[in-house]
């Protein structure tokens, strides 16, 4: 059963040069030199190419040679929202436009007891995050540990919107009390639901009509502390323009699987309307030959 490893792509070097070319020129000149980073990544990352080249040939049904482009596409745009995201996160003046569908929901949520925003690693839902300061609340973005300290550490430096806070993953759980005291504070929680790894509880769905498996601990989390939770997705449409969903808050009363069903339904949606922003770089789903139907936890797991 393939799992996500914890660690995000880049390295610090990258984010410096980028938010070197952002700071002198602007984001035009930098679209250009990714467009050269880009075509590197899809030469060269042979294990980004192949989960990306199953994606769109096996999940999306595209013919060879479209899959092959559509790699480069997502390898390219999958820049961009990086780029897009360390600009606004910095403060760089830039001529991003955004169209939002469900802000009032998150008004609603922010105005009285504050909630969780469940999301994935489709479109650029950091970025909406930055751009949500009228809510008036502070946001806390949950990470993994796993994910490499010294990038966090950068766009931490670099990072202008103080409204918001990083919650990490941690095996000691110390995550849950902060998320509970940020949550008792009517605060938003920011959690992506589609990436587990080894050590969590897996908990499956059929996506796109193939098999695949989501972590239990956000859902487990949304259900436990009973306040309003919204499925939150930012895509990018254009060069400059963004567009970002909400649905309406709701508090969880059933089982954990019924709201991980509800949430696939809306990623599937996604995957569907934005399928080159789908920047899950490893074997998401499970090869058909070894499809299973009951709940797993793998060897050496444990519950989030």
């Amino acid at each position: 059963m393939a799992s996500w490893q914890g660690k995000s792509r880049g390295t610090v070097l990258g984010y410096k040069i980028f938010f070197f070319v952002l700071n002198r020129t602007g984001l035009a000149p930098a679209y250009l030199l990714l467009r050269f980073v880009a075509f590197y990544y899809f030469l060269f990352d042979r294990s980004g190419f192949r989960p990306s080249f199953r994606y769109f040939r096996s999940i999306h049904g595209y013919p060879y040679w479209t899959s092959i482009f559509s790699v480069y596409r997502n390898f390219y745009v999958f820049g961009q929202t990086i780029i897009d995201k360390v600009a606004l996160m910095s403060g760089v003046k830039t001529p991003f436009t955004f169209h939002f569908d469900g802000e009032e929901n998150l008004h609603q949520m922010a105005g009285s007891t504050g909630g969780i925003l469940l999301s994935a690693h489709i479109g650029n839902w950091e970025i909406a995050g930055q751009l949500l300061n009228r809510l008036n609340t502070r946001f806390n973005l949950v990470m993994y540990d796993h994910e490499h300290q010294n990038i966090k550490q950068y766009l931490g430096e670099v990072m202008k919107n103080k409204n918001v806070n990083i919650i990490v993953i941690r095996n000691d759980m110390s995550h849950i009390f902060a998320i509970k005291e940020a949550l008792d504070n009517k605060e938003l929680i920011c959690i992506h639901g589609d990436r587990y790894v080894s050590g969590s509880k897996a908990l499956p769905a059929r996506l796109m009509g193939r098999k695949a498996y989501f972590p239990a601990g956000p859902f487990q989390i949304a259900s436990k502390f009973k306040v309003p939770y919204s499925f939150v997705f930012a895509a990018k449409e254009g060069h400059y323009h963004y567009h970002l969903f909400a649905t309406p808050g709701k508090v969880h009363n059933g089982n954990i699987q019924e709201l991980v069903d509800q949430y696939k339904n809306a990623l599937e949606e996604k995957i569907k309307r934005y399928p080159e922003q789908w920047f899950n770089f490893y074997d998401f789903w499970v090869p058909e030959d070894e499809e299973k139907e009951e709940e797993v936890v793998a060897p050496g797991m444990k519950e989030v």
